[in-house]
């Protein structure tokens, strides 16, 4: 998770420099800066919380309470630069505009409910003994996480040229339905048949890796401002960070609170429910985004 971060931390630097306006200004190097810190110090946060439902300790809430200081500091920071500076990286006015937060919403909301289930939840389910059903981590890899990695591949090119033709919002709102529904045959089914976890997951590479994120990269392309067309792309990067993070804040500390009072098989139940909650929100909000008019096919 430290390297997942490093990384993270990486292409948020290289996204803030590629965001840049158009030839002939200035980089704004001290607001780069502080983006880096504060997403930084975010995720490097929400890895460390991620340990305290299974291990607490006492040196790690510090750690981790200093880190959302410092990464609050270093966001405030970032605001009084980019509003006062003559060539800012990110135009304050640009992050009021509902095309910019509600794709930046919905794609957090989306990854938080999602990510961490076929990543961390579904293989830890299928490999345990019990309640799972026992297999290796080379069986999991061929029947979980390989059919939802090829499924998004196969489908993703095909939903990125039906974007335009039947609208890129409503396909991203078929997507996050699917998923929530992929997510339902999961946690009713899939935790008791092997192979309605591997429809599950199918279901997900399809409809989330697919279309859905898909969807959510193509908006912050179509929708990002005149003469800043990195901007949107380069914050919709760093929301799929933070949703990432989130995600494997929130799941897995459910589930290691809920196994110490419930049997596990209601705990992992509980769990998919609430990526499922997670991802009609995102659901919810993905009705807040702008149709990109000038993107689409009009009939």
């Amino acid at each position: 998770m430290v390297g997942f971060s490093i990384v993270a931390l990486l292409l948020v630097l290289f996204l803030a420099v590629e965001s840049r306006p158009a030839a002939g200004t200035r980089m704004d190097w001290l607001g780069a800066f502080y983006i880096v810190v504060a997403v930084g110090a975010t995720l490097t946060a929400l890895n460390e919380a991620a340990t305290l439902a299974s291990a607490f300790s006492v040196n790690t809430l510090l750690l981790v309470i200093g880190l959302t200081a410092v990464s609050a500091g270093a966001f405030v920071a970032f605001w009084s630069v980019e509003k006062r500076g003559e060539q800012p990286m990110v135009q304050i006015v640009h992050l009021r505009l509902r095309s910019t937060w509600a794709p930046l919403l919905t794609t957090t909301l989306a990854m938080t409910g999602i990510f961490a289930v076929v990543n961390g939840i579904v293989p830890a389910y299928v490999q345990a003994a019990a309640p799972g059903f026992a297999i290796n981590p080379t069986q999991m890899a061929l029947i979980i996480l390989t059919p939802y990695a090829l499924f998004g591949w196969l489908v993703g090119p095909l939903s990125g040229r039906l974007a335009p033709t039947l609208g890129y919002t409503k396909m991203l709102r078929i997507g996050l339905l699917g998923s929530a529904l992929a997510l339902a045959v999961i946690g009713f089914g899939g935790l008791n048949s092997l192979p309605l976890m591997i429809l599950g997951a199918v279901l997900l590479g399809i409809l989330y890796a697919g279309v859905a994120n898909i969807m959510l990269n193509g908006l912050g392309v179509v929708l990002s401002p005149p003469g800043n067309p990195g901007f949107l792309p380069g914050m919709n990067a760093g929301a799929f960070n933070l949703g990432a993070g989130l995600s494997f804040l929130v799941l897995p500390s459910t589930l290691a609170v809920l196994s110490t009072s419930e049997d596990m098989h209601t705990s992992y139940c509980v769990v998919i429910g609430v990526g499922f909650v997670l991802t009609l929100a995102s659901l919810g909000t993905s009705f807040l985004i702008p149709k990109p008019v000038g993107a689409e096919i009009q009939s």
